[in-house]
């Protein structure tokens, strides 16, 4: 076969009705919405996300075909605002001649907002049917004007069976065979993608032919895995919250599982670091100081001998963040103090409160009737106050009966009783 007339067997395959389109049997099953559109023949403005390989511009086309419209594609990545304008005069003309135009813009997360917007009309005078597809959360990366003008579907990666069919499809067609082993390896090196098994598929048949193929040939073609991260995105973000929750949860092994997840899909261990830091604050805080301490030390190992040696430190650190007892109290005492500081006016520091490093500022009062707490039992002042004379104290932190918090509770509790016995005597 020459380059020029090369066809890739993803292309080859795709499905052009719904009864061959695999997976999203949430939205295209029998009685589902895309289900019923096609049934009825009919076709409105929508927006297609999921990862990639799903289906996403498949889908567009069937959808297209079953209205016996044309398909116009973009890819926000390629195209300007010049190609919106052809096409935009393209879907005119078929109007006119009373052919309906399917506009599909493939990555339209891409375009920013005046080209976002640049659609806006056109949809709404029905001069095509707009269908986008996104690999990102739309709600956060498309115009509100455009989101309201559009149906949003999600689509999912593809499960294992819909894998599996499509697999025995493509060996079919190539006429090959393969044996049980490989058949789970390129299954799993797809990863819910349906594109990246047919491209692997191609791969395997060039070096392998219509010989069986095994898994030595399967494992050479496939090469290094690399699992779906995509840092930035939804399943970055999606990974990361599995792991907080994880460890806020108390759950070792799920928190380790969701670690390795995310260095295996290639996410920078300097960056799990750095959020195992945040949660030894927010979710332990003083129930265990020692968390702190660790994950600290992870990070400190992590930068100084790299990955190989510090992905084990930053295991220790997740298993023992998950295991500690769990305090929000420091998370909350500070929302609420930074909460009250931007309301409330900048307060002059307590003239008591300050130091007088010069004569003048002793005679003007600086550090006059300040209390030394060591001058004091329990080096404790009973009922001093420390807050802006403008304001009342307010308590922010409230211990918890778990961890270390239950001693600072106790102490706070006796420096409180402390504060009622001098103001009985």
């Amino acid at each position: 076969m020459t380059s020029a007339s090369y066809i890739p067997l993803a292309a080859q395959l795709r499905p052009k009705i719904l009864e061959e389109y695999v997976g999203q049997h949430h939205i295209v099953g029998a009685g589902k919405p895309l289900h019923q559109l096609y049934s009825q023949g009919a076709v409105y403005s929508m927006v297609f996300w999921g990862p990639p390989g799903t289906g996403k511009t498949t889908l567009a086309k069937i959808l297209a075909n079953n209205v016996d419209a044309e398909f116009i594609e973009l890819s926000a990545v390629l195209s300007g605002v010049k190609d919106i304008r052809q096409a935009v005069e393209q879907a005119r003309s078929n109007r006119s001649l009373g052919r309906t135009t399917v506009f599909f813009v493939d990555e339209v997360h891409r375009f920013n907002k005046s080209q976002q917007d640049a659609f806006l009309p056109h949809i709404e005078e029905g001069a095509f049917v707009f269908i986008g597809a996104t690999t990102e959360n739309p709600s956060f990366e498309l115009n509100k004007a455009l989101l309201s003008r559009v149906q949003v579907y999600t689509l999912k990666r593809l499960e294992s069976e819909d894998l599996l069919g499509l697999l025995n499809r493509a060996l079919a067609h190539l006429d090959a065979e393969v044996t049980p082993h490989a058949q789970s390896l390129l299954l799993s090196a797809a990863d819910g993608d349906a594109r990246r098994l047919l491209n692997l598929m191609e791969q395997c048949h060039q070096l392998c032919g219509q010989q069986c193929w095994e898994a030595d040939g399967v494992k050479e073609v496939i090469g290094p895995t690399w699992r779906r991260f995509d840092k930035g995105g939804d399943i970055f973000y999606e990974q990361i919250s599995a792991l907080h929750k994880s460890v806020r949860g108390s759950d070792p092994d799920a928190s380790l599982y969701w670690m390795c997840r995310m260095i295996d899909g290639g996410c920078d261990p300097m960056y799990v670091a750095r959020r195992l830091v945040r949660m030894a604050s927010e979710d332990i805080g003083n129930a265990d100081p020692r968390a702190l301490e660790l994950a600290l030390n992870a990070w400190n190992t992590v930068e100084r001998l790299g990955e190989a040696e510090g992905n084990l430190a930053l295991a220790q650190a997740v298993l023992y963040l998950a295991a500690a007892p769990k305090s929000n109290a420091v998370y909350a005492a500070f929302k609420a103090a930074m909460a009250e500081v931007k309301q409330e006016a900048s307060y002059e520091v307590p003239i008591h409160l300050r130091n007088a490093p010069t004569k003048l500022m002793k005679q003007q009062g600086y550090g006059k009737a300040y209390r030394y707490a060591h001058d004091y039992p329990q080096a404790y002042v009973p009922n001093e106050t420390y807050f802006p004379d403008e304001k009342s104290p307010t308590t922010y932190y409230y211990p918890v009966e778990r961890g270390l918090e239950i001693k600072i509770k106790q102490k706070l509790a006796f420096l409180h009783q402390l504060d009622n016995q001098e103001s009985l005597s």
